[in-house]
């Protein structure tokens, strides 16, 4: 009897509810330990008497972004390293790492102690690049990838709310709470150490639930797992092809997945090994995946001078808005804030998770699956530059109107920064070539968005400062706003291209060349060899449609 080929799929309704909720503990590492310093890192330092007062926003925006930077000079260390040694143990240093750098921070006398611990946790967290990489290796079904992709947004949002929340009401404890805490105690001593000590607490948790639940994901480490890969044949089919005809049976046809408009312009494409026994590395910077990163980079950028500037817009001395001979906005004086209390902040930030959370739960999925992923990331990149000049006008506001303008902004806010973000992992992953380098291209992703969310905040809080001082405090958030509508252009400009050089691909031709040479070749040799084809009647092998295909020599 001749050598055949026999395609065996698995099930793709399966749904990794279980290990996605494990890998969610784990994800709250970097929102807590990057947004818990929001509500207080002016207070911390106009406390340490860094240069002039008025420049307190600047020397602000570098301590927030200390983290970012060290992330971004090692996101992609951590992602090419995790293609080494697997996933798990990269996601538990960052954790480790995280919960270190929060404990200098608490027990920072000096500013510059602070800025050093807060770098020393974006260089000890990768986790931002792995985290998408366990994702993608999770879930095989695209039409599974919108629920999927809004877990770990939807976990940032909580992770918004658990940090300020314990950021602004646990600072400097002997003060807010004398009844319980010592004027003379260690809390007096380090002001933010409590509210740094309980993140950290919380973090312990999710080393300690990732070690003993969270399974590794990497293809090649996994335990006990097969070498079958996804297919998006119906559940239960297996075909058995000759080699004499495989050009032909490649081509069967197949119902396709629902794919939420990612896949009919995908550029995903795999890497086989070559008779020769050489194999080409599928290529990472094609044009979309570079069109993506820069996307990624410039939403990275204005998103997180929003997050900068609105804790010191909330907590700076009330406008003035009716000053003689001032300038501004309809004549009024438009420089200062809102006059709140770092408390008062604290809870604005975590009501402002809270509907980040509703957003992400509830909306996402479904405007995803009834509109399509690129439709909703053009429109919500459109309409994003208007939420800079929302915010930007609540100093006109009437007090009476104030909370209700506040969380109408972060509402409009949070639906199109959501919407964008997760968009953009979806079509990120669907652009990755292969998922050998899933790793390096979330890394490479999570470097440059890290270097982007680096340069906003001192940027946004030197704009913000001189502002101040041309009597003009709009200046920072009309920035802002411009590097959205630039954000809004290049989406727009964004070209599913596909890639133009061969790029690791092998057509139909060359794969029937490969298996033929393959079964000629030894039996040890055949045991461990696979080829990845294709249900499509396109002439390249793409992953949209790839199934698995073992063979053996039989007769």
């Amino acid at each position: 009897m001749a050598p055949r080929l026999q395609v065996s799929v698995p099930n793709l309704n399966y749904f990794p509810t279980t290990q996605l909720f494990v890998l969610a503990i784990v994800r709250l590492a970097e929102p807590i330990a990057l947004t818990s310093i929001f509500p207080y890192s002016w207070e911390l330092v106009k406390r340490f008497g860094v240069g002039d007062e008025k420049h307190a926003s600047f020397y602000s925006g570098l301590l927030i972004s200390a983290f970012s930077l060290a992330e971004a000079l090692t996101g992609m260390f951590w992602g090419s390293l995790s293609d080494k040694v697997g996933r798990k143990p990269i996601l538990l240093c960052g954790c480790a790492g995280t919960i270190l750098s929060l404990l200098i921070v608490g027990t920072a006398q000096n500013f510059w102690v602070a800025l050093a611990g807060r770098a020393l946790g974006g260089i000890l967290n990768g986790n931002i690049a792995v985290i998408q990489t366990v994702v993608g290796e999770l879930v095989t079904c695209p039409q599974h990838e919108p629920r999927a992709y809004s877990v770990m947004p939807f976990v940032w949002s909580l992770g918004t709310i658990i940090g300020p929340a314990i950021g602004g009401t646990f600072v400097d404890p002997s003060t807010s709470f004398p009844h319980f805490f010592s004027p003379h105690g260690i809390f007096a001593r380090f002001p933010y150490l409590l509210s740094n000590l309980i993140c950290a607490c919380i973090l312990m948790i999710s080393i300690i639930t990732g070690y003993i639940f969270l399974e590794e994901t990497h293809p090649k480490m996994r335990p006990f797992c097969s070498l079958t890969r996804p297919s998006f044949l119906p559940d239960g089919i297996s075909i058995n092809i000759t080699s004499t005809n495989l050009h032909k049976n490649l081509k069967v046809q197949e119902t396709r997945l629902k794919t939420y408009g990612t896949c009919d312009s995908q550029d995903n494409r795999v890497s086989i090994k070559k008779p020769n026994g050489t194999r080409d590395q599928p290529r990472i910077f094609t044009k979309r995946i570079t069109s993506l990163v820069i996307a990624i980079g410039i939403f990275s950028y204005h998103s997180m001078t929003y997050d900068q500037l609105l804790p010191i817009f909330f907590e700076d001395k009330p406008a003035n808005l009716f000053v003689a001979g001032a300038t501004g906005f309809m004549g009024f004086q438009s420089c200062g804030g809102l006059g709140l209390s770092v408390q008062q902040v604290g809870i604005i930030m975590s009501v402002d998770g809270l509907i980040a959370l509703v957003v992400q739960a509830g909306v996402f999925p479904f405007v995803a699956a009834y509109f399509g992923i690129r439709r909703i990331f053009l429109v919500a990149s459109l309409f994003h530059p208007v939420t800079f000049l929302m915010t930007s006008f609540l100093v006109y506001l009437p007090p009476r109107w104030l909370s209700i303008a506040i969380y109408l902004c972060l509402t409009v806010r949070n639906l199109l920064s959501i919407i964008a973000f997760s968009a953009l992992l979806i079509l990120l992953k669907e652009a990755t070539p292969s998922t050998k380098v899933l790793g390096k291209v979330n890394g490479l992703a999570a470097s440059v968005g890290s270097a982007c969310r680096t340069v906003a905040p001192p940027v946004a809080g030197y704009l913000y400062s001189q502002g101040s001082d041309l009597n003009f405090g709009p200046l920072a958030w009309y920035v802002s706003a411009f590097i959205a509508e630039i954000g809004a252009i290049q989406a727009f400009v964004m070209r599913s291209q596909a890639t133009q050089d061969h790029g690791g691909v092998w057509n139909i031709e060359e794969v029937s060349t490969l298996v033929n040479s393959s079964l000629n070749s030894s039996d040890d040799e055949r045991d461990h060899e696979s080829i990845y084809g294709t249900g499509c009647d396109s002439d390249t092998c793409t992953s949209e449609e790839i199934f698995q295909v073992r063979y053996h020599n039989y007769s």
